[in-house]
């Protein structure tokens, strides 16, 4: 299944983000630090690059991500000229007191009471924007929410008297060309639940998961992994925990669920979807794809 999710508000959403950017001197761009190139909107890329405006890399969540694969996400992007790339949790605020600093030293020309700084926060849906904002600004000003696309319009703030905010809506893009994508991203909610068939997206992460992190599967659910499949993981959750249909047949939608869930939460353990590598590997094994699809989240080489 092809997963695709693109909410009317997001074009406009995406119009005023351009002429909001002429108005910018950096973004910072929240990404999930389990799936940090999915997790990338390839429009703000482009929106930045026209304005030539550099970019704070947030890798968001960073204590739920595998950190040997952060670690060479953040090698990757740090390589890249006008970026700066950076592993945290936006919600220790030990971690966002950083982030100011790290923004002026891209835009240090920037950053008096006559030229404030001026930061505009960029990112898909519910990967920790909002939370961001609020931190920052150590009040609530931003909606916070477990489901995708709660922010609808863009919000200035200032952070000091040297310094403003906008936080902006959650912005997918109108065609996710890599099926597997599309998957990390509903695994990881940042698309509605509408867009996708929980246990196909569950089934997606077993398999993923088992593949490269198989022990975290057998701790959680006390099972036997040798030889299992990703089907075969939802059976086992369910069975486990007793999800029964009326009749007895196993519950794999409940079983489905618990497995998401247990991953967005952290629960299975510190799991990253994707590393520079696999992504290189995936791309290089695309064949006959689109120019203009394959160019959408390519990763060249660092």
């Amino acid at each position: 299944m092809a997963i695709q999710w693109f909410p009317g508000h997001m074009t406009s959403a995406r119009k005023k983000a351009a002429e909001t950017m002429a108005l910018t001197d950096v973004v910072i761009e929240v990404l999930d630090a389990r799936l940090p190139e999915a997790s990338s909107n390839p429009m703000i890329n482009e929106l930045r690059l026209a304005r030539q405006r550099p970019c704070l890399k947030i890798l968001n969540k960073a204590d739920l991500a595998d950190p040997v694969a952060t670690k060479a996400w953040l090698a990757y992007y740090n390589s890249q000229k006008g970026v700066k790339a950076v592993a945290l949790s936006c919600k220790k605020a030990t971690d966002v007191a950083k982030i100011p600093a790290m923004c002026l030293a891209l835009a240090p020309h920037r950053g008096t009471s006559i030229k404030p700084l001026r930061m505009m926060i960029m990112g898909i849906p519910n990967v920790g924007k909002s939370t961001l904002m609020n931190a920052l600004l150590k009040r609530r000003v931003a909606k916070v929410g477990d489901e995708p696309a709660v922010t609808k319009s863009q919000q200035r703030l200032d952070l000091n008297d040297h310094m403003t905010l906008v936080d902006t809506p959650g912005m997918m893009w109108p065609r996710i060309a890599h099926p597997s994508d599309g998957l990390m991203l509903a695994a990881s909610h940042a698309i509605g639940r509408n867009a996708v068939i929980d246990e196909e997206v569950a089934t997606f992460l077993a398999d993923t998961v088992l593949a490269h992190y198989p022990s975290l599967i057998a701790a959680r659910y006390s099972c036997n992994v040798d030889g299992m499949d990703g089907v075969g993981v939802i059976e086992a959750i369910a069975q486990r925990r007793g999800f029964r249909l009326k009749g007895g047949a196993p519950d794999l939608e409940k079983a489905a669920l618990t497995m998401l869930q247990d991953y967005r939460d952290g629960a299975l353990g510190r799991i990253s979807l994707e590393t520079p590598d696999s992504r290189r590997t995936m791309l290089q094994g695309l064949i006959a794809t689109p120019p203009d699809e394959a160019a959408d989240h390519s990763l060249p080489d660092a």
